[in-house]
């Protein structure tokens, strides 16, 4: 005879707590009809890999910048009238400055904990537009960005160009004299629009430069409209990524009609809530010990003066750097100046960077004749020419970015500034192109090691020595679920020209544009190795067998030696 075991807890709804709840929730539920909603997305599944943390700390970031910017905002003036300092800094008493910039300096100085809170939120907007341009880049090189996902691509698109401006918006508002030359360079860069810039001037300073409205009207901007549209980018951002599902890595029992991970509850959500307090001790211990933005040594802004070595966050640096090694292309036609030296690579060149990122999804495509919904992720080596663009358009943003402190660079290794200058010019154009042909080959080797490991194996560290005398390394067949993931991606397709007539030898009207698409589908995949086929697998496994050493002779939990000849994992 057996005896039932008594349950060791009481379920929450025969707790008195429970009980006492029953009836609230019930009636929300009757007017708001939440269960059915809550009951679905608490047992949703969530992937686990360590590059999906890069959209949390994105996120994560945010939160600490909304909470630490409130704070801020208590102390804060945004106005550019002028007043004389009485803080505690001593060196500045008595100067002539804006409140905007002896706000600054009170919150540094005088509020208990202002200092710690201004640089966090600095740290903050650092790391969320880090992590915003990492994800991207997972995003870019997994092709997460494919059907049905096109449109989360451009919202994430629209969140990197709002952010830029956010990140901006809040550097220019302590008005010191750092984010006044940051200001001036905006300022240059509307004046140089063709015709309509010097208006576009006027209303945006409301006057000619400096004005007294900038600080005030990019105050509004960064703590109520730009939030505002982040916000709601990111609600939009987060209800696809529901709706859609989540994207994850091949493996086995990884298909594309289902998700292999955590739910919601309670798994994900005590491990997303724990990294938040991660994402904000780690931020905050930045703060205290590493100095950000210590706008006391730069003192208020003049328009006057430009301090030496001025530079901008590091996510602006690549337009200077794109605007210092621009030539100096500037015509004059009746009273209109158009300087090219400006507007190309500071206005244009952004243009052009968020215009050729928001089609991006839609020309691969169009070029691939790609029309499925992709839910599992790519390796980067098995889109070579995606990848190779990738790495060309990083190079590009290097470069720049490096050009943009060309000056610090030629003083601080005593080098000659007009000699880093053309390395840039020339680097800009040429290292794109060596960084995506070295890269395409790279992931074309890669793919061949993946085929060469399904077909003959792992190296197993293992010596043998034949009969006849002879040395080789034995080689074990792949476990089946490493083989599964080196395979799990789609055959290259065929590639095949198209035909500028048909048998009647009439024209075709589409040919141009075909030709055109054909020839794009070859530079796309012409080099691509496709996986084994199932007769080069199972030949290979014959071959296998025949070894010196054969793959049966191993363990079942061999997974080879190391060069010292320790026993080592997959």
């Amino acid at each position: 005879m057996t005896e039932t075991a008594s349950p060791t807890s009481t379920p929450l709804k025969d707790t008195n707590f429970g009980k006492k709840s029953a009836g609230p929730v019930e009636w929300l539920d009757d007017r708001l009809g939440l269960a059915g909603v809550v009951r679905k997305n608490i047992r949703k599944v969530f992937p686990d890999h360590w590059s999906f943390l890069l959209g949390e700390i994105a996120l994560w970031s945010f939160i600490v910048l909304l909470l630490t910017g409130t704070f801020l905002t208590f102390w804060f003036q945004p106005s550019m009238a002028e007043v004389p300092y009485n803080g505690s800094y001593e060196p500045l008493r008595g100067l002539e400055m804006s409140q905007a910039y002896a706000s600054t300096l009170n919150i540094s100085f005088d509020i208990r904990g202002g200092l710690l809170v201004r640089q966090i939120h600095h740290w903050a907007a650092a790391l969320f537009m880090a992590a915003l341009m990492a994800h991207m880049l997972r995003v870019f090189f997994t092709g997460a960005y494919r059907k049905p996902r096109e449109i989360n691509w451009l919202i994430g698109i629209g969140l990197f160009a709002v952010g830029l401006i956010e990140g901006f918006a809040g550097y220019s508002l302590p008005d010191d004299l750092l984010s006044g030359t940051g200001l001036r360079f905006v300022d240059g860069l509307i004046r140089s629009i063709p015709v309509v810039g010097s208006y576009l001037e006027f209303f945006v300073f409301g006057g000619e430069f400096p004005g007294d409205l900038i600080i005030a009207r990019l105050y509004m901007a960064h703590i109520f409209l730009l939030p505002g549209i982040l916000l709601g980018l990111i609600a939009a951002h987060m209800l696809l990524l529901v709706y859609h599902k989540h994207t994850q890595w091949p493996g086995p029992g990884r298909t594309e009609k289902n998700v292999v991970g955590y739910p919601m509850l309670p798994v994900y959500a005590a491990k997303a809530g724990g990294f938040f307090f991660v994402v904000f001790g780690f931020t905050a211990l930045m703060s205290a010990f590493l100095q950000i933005n210590p706008i006391w040594t730069y003192g208020p802004y003049n328009p006057s003066e430009v301090t030496a070595g001025s530079q901008p966050d590091w996510y602006m640096g690549w337009v200077e750097g794109a605007v210092r090694i621009m030539p100096n292309w500037e015509f004059t036609i009746g009273p209109e100046t158009f300087s090219l030296n400006v507007f190309i690579p500071g206005v244009l060149l952004m243009g052009l960077l968020f215009t050729v990122l928001a089609i991006w999804p839609f020309f691969e495509s169009w070029v691939t004749g790609d029309k499925k919904e992709h839910h599992l992720l790519q390796r980067p080596r098995n889109a070579p020419t995606r990848t190779a663009f990738g790495i060309a358009g990083m190079t590009f943003y290097g470069i720049c970015w490096i050009a943009g402190g060309n000056d610090i660079i030629a003083f601080k290794f005593n080098l000659d500034i007009f000699t880093i200058t053309w390395i840039a010019r020339i680097g800009v154009f040429v290292g794109p192109v060596i960084a995506f042909i070295i890269t395409r080959r790279i992931c074309i080797s890669l793919q061949r090691k993946d085929n060469d490991t399904v077909l003959h194996g792992y190296e197993t560290g293992v010596i043998v020595r034949s009969a006849e005398g002879s040395y080789a390394e034995a080689h074990a067949p792949l476990p089946a679920d490493a083989a599964y993931t080196l395979t799990a991606r789609p055959r290259v397709p065929e590639l095949t020209a198209t035909e500028a007539e048909d048998e009647h030898g009439v024209r075709n009207p589409e040919g141009r544009k075909a030709r055109l698409r054909a020839w794009a589908k070859r530079f796309f995949y012409a080099h691509d190795v496709d996986k084994p086929t199932t007769a080069e697998v199972e030949q290979a496994e014959h071959h296998l067998h025949d070894e010196v050493y054969p793959p049966h002779d191993f363990p079942d939990d061999f997974s080879g030696v190391s060069e010292t000849g320790v026993p080592k994992q997959h």
